[in-house]
């Protein structure tokens, strides 16, 4: 059992929780939190259900960020057969713990139950961030 679905834009990694001086007490930034309903709502575009308690999972993210703009034309070749890579912020660990996080308790109970993840940086026309979700009970590939 998988599924597949694109969250539109450039993407996007988890920021660090924030802390009030006034309260003192910790929250998720404004940002992260409407990513996180972005994720969640392509994912239930694409007909999204909720794995079994038990799953295995193995969850794909391609971070297709764009080429900036001042990118000479001969670079830019290089950039779309992904020759060059993007070196830029958003890590590419704050992009996978952002997606996992958001399909907590939409996708999965917990994603304790993910065993295995690639997260992969590209350049691109159309900014976007992919993500293929797939439950691998008893295979090892």
């Amino acid at each position: 059992m998988q599924i597949e679905f694109v969250i539109p834009g450039e993407p996007f990694g988890k920021q660090r929780p924030r802390h009030s001086r006034v309260s003192g007490t910790t929250y998720t930034p404004k940002e992260t939190k409407l990513h996180e309903q972005l994720i969640q709502l392509a994912y239930r575009r694409a007909g999204g259900h909720k794995f079994p308690d038990g799953s295995q999972l193995r969850i794909t993210v391609i971070a297709t960020m764009s080429i900036p703009k001042s990118t000479p034309k001969y670079k830019r070749a290089d950039m779309l057969s992904g020759k060059i890579r993007p070196t830029k912020k958003p890590d590419w660990d704050n992009i996978g713990k952002l997606v996992c996080d958001a399909l907590n308790g939409v996708a999965y109970d917990d994603d304790k139950c993910i065993c295995s993840a690639c997260v992969i940086k590209l350049y691109g026309e159309e900014p976007q961030t992919y993500v293929r979700l797939e439950d691998i009970n008893g295979s090892l590939h």
